[in-house]
């Protein structure tokens, strides 16, 4: 059974490793939202939202705080993704990014991009540690929490009577970022990224760092044309390429103000940048992290055709 403690000031996430859809039984299959990982603590009315690299979120999605009132005075700590969806009601990562960049939103963002918070573990509730239990167990006790009963907050489906491949075929029929399963047995390892979870993307995505910029032409005058990317080694920071589409107006001058800061006089990356990449490059220090779509790798270790995603200001670049 549960163990009694005293309510916990952090849990870390646990976290999948990527890898094909597991055959065979003893799996739980849940569709992957495209959002932002957060961890929240309901006690005596009060409510805390931290992100995966424990960012305090609370006032940034208002929308969560329904939980106060949906456990009736019941202290848990719930593992979840925040999303904002598109009219056609499927999570949409570069619509939350409004939301991710502030602070304080106000009633007019908050009316045009609201937010639902899609809770998907149960880690402690009323006094007790439920991190040994098995996910069967951790999954039935959100069950009967009947969070659903406000929009904001949502408890999406887990199936373990239909093959991954199933389930799969659904998520990419409703246009959604792939599969996560996780074993009927696996208990909640806080800060693991554990293979008892596997996580099989249907969207490419990659999360990079910033080592430059490349200055805007034409429409993108005296802006951002394009951002030069890298992805940590254990040699160091290895150049992926750069991206120049993806971008809103808006994203472009808060990246802008983002980057003046790190200017440094030299590139971040330990192999060289290709001249026509480098031409005219400001160089950065690579601190802030981002999210790009793209097709594949290619056989120089580049990203083909990348689409900007947007900031990760949830992840640090220790987490990559």
């Amino acid at each position: 059974m549960a163990q009694r403690q005293h309510f916990p000031d952090l849990v870390r996430p646990m976290l999948a490793v990527p890898g094909d859809l597991p055959e065979g039984g003893g799996w739980a299959f849940e569709f992957k939202w495209d959002g932002v990982r957060a961890t929240t603590y309901v006690r005596d009315d009060r409510l805390r939202v931290l992100t995966r690299n424990d960012l305090d979120a609370s006032r940034t999605y208002p929308e969560l705080h329904a939980l106060t009132t949906l456990l009736d005075h019941r202290p848990a700590v719930l593992d979840g993704e925040i999303v904002a969806l598109d009219p056609e009601g499927r999570p949409n990562f570069s619509r939350l990014q409004s939301r991710i960049h502030t602070r304080r939103p106000t009633d007019e963002l908050l009316a045009r991009i609201p937010v639902s918070y899609y809770v998907f573990d149960v880690l402690h509730l009323d006094g007790r540690t439920l991190l040994a239990e098995p996910y069967t167990t951790r999954r039935r006790l959100l069950e009967e929490l009947g969070l659903s009963r406000h929009p904001s907050i949502r408890v999406p489906p887990y199936f373990t009577d239909l093959p991954g491949a199933t389930v799969q075929s659904i998520a990419a029929e409703h246009g959604l970022e792939g599969v996560v399963a996780k074993r009927l047995t696996s208990r909640y390892d806080p800060g693991r990224r554990s293979p008892s979870w596997i996580k099989v993307p249907l969207i490419r995505t990659r999360e990079v760092l910033i080592g430059g910029w490349r200055p805007g032409e034409g429409r993108r005058s005296g802006t951002i044309g394009a951002l030069l990317l890298g992805v940590p080694t254990p040699n160091g920071l290895h150049y992926a390429g750069k991206v120049g589409t993806g971008f809103t107006a808006p994203m472009l001058s808060d990246l802008l103000s983002r980057l003046h800061p790190l200017t440094r006089p030299t590139p971040p990356f330990v192999d060289e940048v290709p001249a026509d990449h480098a031409r005219g490059a400001h160089w950065v220090q690579p601190s802030l992290v981002g999210e790009v779509q793209f097709r594949h790798w290619t056989t120089e270790g580049r990203l083909r055709h990348p689409s900007w995603r947007g900031l990760r200001p949830d992840k640090s670049p220790a987490d990559l």
